[in-house]
């Protein structure tokens, strides 16, 4: 072997193995809070009360939700809460038919003795935030209760999460998201239980431990004086939600998950709306990393505190290395492996394999256990999770190069489909169906083939054990591309409903 191929050859096994090191670090981490999880006993909540129920504004915005917004502002005036201590704002920023259903509906309940205004802004300037934003200054509220277009909270979910504000120094309260559409196909599915274990291990063990957490966006509510103190929305990112958390936590404020209280919404229910709503979650998420990570660096924070901080906010480049694992380093770590009789090199990658990938399996089972929805019945979803999410790693990767290199892109919608008759019949999805392109589709089938030329490839060179890698990924970039396909197809529109 010649010089630069002992330099290739360094190089790329030496980056394959501090990819895995790193993904397995991230690995071991949520092992590590699956076990706190598990271990865990039953918290008493608080003990402090509300001897007079304050005033709440509830804030609903929405943009172009024809399927869902008669429903959503049915709920919001259900809630059982003294009508003279409440009111909705209907943040409205459609340039659709939803205008007009929004506020039909908001004059049928003023009729009715509720207080809501429909809200309507000159321009759509920062999106979701800016909306929030502008609510923000005309809510009587002390306290917010939001919620975005697909979320249909329980009539007593406003009395169920309001008590915690007693305490003034708590700043948000975050229920647990349920699913109206989990049993629709083995996509929702999946994502229900991808959902589970985010909150009822991740969101769980962070605030029992008096580490940072975010409000989700949604299902949430908000002591106003706490956005106003950590500077307001800012829509300078795509995760308003994210970035307000962490600033309002770094300000001293406290947050309270109530994981016993929960919000159904509605999971996204093609592989384009789920990898449009992935796209922007992980690039707000770098976008919020780069902006506050040097702030959580500098605070005097318990370094407990600070270091579940940063791998809180950082774990979104883990597809990027999984880009790079996959694109650049399997086939030619292979090819050295062998050239160097290096084989035993793959007992190393077996463990780090597992850290790095399958402990995510013992995180989504626990989640299942946890909230009581039985394990046995979950092993479909959860099996498929893996792969989905090494599919997503072109999607997602790409979200993380554009928050590193600093460009920026409109908040785009994830599309809802609700329960009315014309979204049983399909008519009129087209229009919010995600736009993800024929490219990114084909692409990902393209390395799909690929990788399977690849298996063939290792079968005929007896390379027994780099087998099943090459099987993994043939089967997550195949498996993506061809439903991303199925999504855009016209017969595709008709979805079955909720």
């Amino acid at each position: 072997m010649t010089m630069l191929a002992d330099i290739g050859a360094i190089l790329i096994l030496s980056s394959h193995y501090l990819i895995m090191v790193v993904l397995s670090g991230f690995g071991a981490h949520r092992l590590h809070l699956t076990y706190r999880q598990w271990r865990a006993k039953p918290e008493a909540e608080a003990a402090l009360r509300f001897a007079e129920l304050p005033m709440v504004t509830v804030q609903l915005p929405v943009f172009n939700e024809r399927h869902v917004i008669t429903r959503l502002i049915d709920a919001a005036a259900a809630l059982d809460y003294p009508r003279d201590r409440l009111e909705i704002q209907v943040l409205d920023d459609s340039t659709d038919e939803t205008a007009a259903i929004a506020a039909a509906r908001c004059e049928y309940h003023r009729a009715l003795g509720v207080r809501i205004e429909h809200v309507r802004r000159p321009d759509r300037q920062g999106f979701k935030a800016g909306a929030l934003d502008y609510g923000l200054a005309q809510a009587s509220g002390d306290f917010l209760l939001i919620l975005d277009a697909d979320f249909l909270p329980p009539p007593n979910f406003l009395r169920a999460l309001i008590d915690p504000f007693a305490d003034p120094g708590v700043a948000m309260v975050q229920a647990r998201w349920g699913y109206l559409n989990r049993s629709a196909s083995l996509l929702t599915r999946a994502q229900a239980v991808l959902l589970d274990a985010h909150f009822a291990i991740e969101h769980s063990r962070r605030a029992a431990g008096g580490l940072f957490f975010n409000f989700n966006g949604t299902a949430g509510i908000w002591r106003k004086a706490a956005i106003v103190d950590a500077g307001g929305w800012r829509a300078d990112t795509l995760t308003e939600d994210l970035d307000l958390s962490y600033r309002a936590q770094l300000a001293g404020w406290r947050f309270v998950y109530r994981g016993g209280v929960t919000c159904p919404g509605e999971l996204p229910g093609d592989m384009n709306a789920f990898k449009t709503q992935q796209h922007r979650w992980t690039k707000g998420s770098i976008e919020v990393m780069l902006r506050i990570l040097p702030a959580v660096w500098r605070a005097r924070l318990p370094f407990r505190v600070k270091a579940e901080a940063i791998i809180h906010l950082t774990s979104n480049l883990s597809y990027l290395l999984i880009v790079a694992e996959c694109l650049l380093l399997f086939v030619p770590g292979v090819l050295f492996r062998e050239a160097y009789h290096l084989d035993a090199l793959l007992w190393v990658d077996a463990p780090l394999f597992v850290m790095a990938s399958l402990s995510h399996i013992g995180f989504f089972l626990v989640g299942q256990r946890v909230l009581g929805l039985g394990v046995r019945g979950k092993l479909s979803e959860v099996a498929i999770l893996i792969p989905l999410l090494i599919g997503l790693a072109l999607n997602n990767g790409r979200a993380v190069v554009e928050a590193l290199l600093g460009q920026r892109s409109p908040f785009i919608r994830t599309p809802k489909q609700g329960s009315m008759e014309e979204a049983r019949e399909g008519l009129g999805l087209a229009a919010y169906r995600a736009a993800r392109s024929w490219l990114s589709a084909g692409v990902e089938m393209m390395l799909g083939v690929a990788y399977i030329g690849c298996c063939v490839w290792l079968v005929l060179q007896h390379f027994w054990l780099s087998l099943p890698f090459g099987l993994l990924f043939a089967a997550s970039f195949l498996s993506i591309g061809l439903s991303s396909a199925r999504a855009r197809l016209p017969h595709a529109r008709r979805i079955a409903p909720a």
